[in-house]
């Protein structure tokens, strides 16, 4: 049966923003959620016109922009992206810990960590936003 909740992005700037996302299941590991949102915000995009993504990793050959409260990646001429590719980066940047999960409030620490969801279920992706300097 799947689930549509809502998913909240948060940068340690304090940017905040929130979208729906649909899943296949009630029981998913975090992984699985990776990948199904990845692929949606991607399908969304290259339905699209624009040249700005708004994801959550940078997809190559884009320049890094804030765009009100969420940041977002614009391409200097349109293109598609491929899902797959994000994927990989996605879990690249996990397990690099560039960004935190967390389900109702207790951080995800696998890929392979399995979870239940329903429509309550709180959902944030906390993107970690590099010191500049020294």
């Amino acid at each position: 049966m799947s689930v549509t909740l809502t998913v909240r992005d948060e940068t340690t700037a304090g940017d905040v923003y929130e979208m729906p996302l649909e899943l296949p299941s009630e029981r998913i590991t975090v992984r699985e959620l990776i990948r199904e949102r990845v692929y949606q915000e991607v399908k969304d995009f290259n339905l699209g016109r624009g040249n700005v993504f708004r994801g959550l990793v940078q997809p190559t050959d884009t320049e890094r922009i804030i765009n009100g409260n969420r940041l977002a990646y614009r391409f200097e001429r349109r293109r598609e992206i491929d899902w797959k590719e994000q994927y990989e980066k996605a879990l690249e940047a996990f397990s690099r810990n560039l960004f935190l999960i967390l389900v109702d409030d207790k951080q995800a620490t696998s890929l392979d960590e399995e979870f239940v969801v329903n429509s309550r279920t709180q959902i944030t992706f906390i993107k970690l936003v590099p010191l500049v300097g020294g």
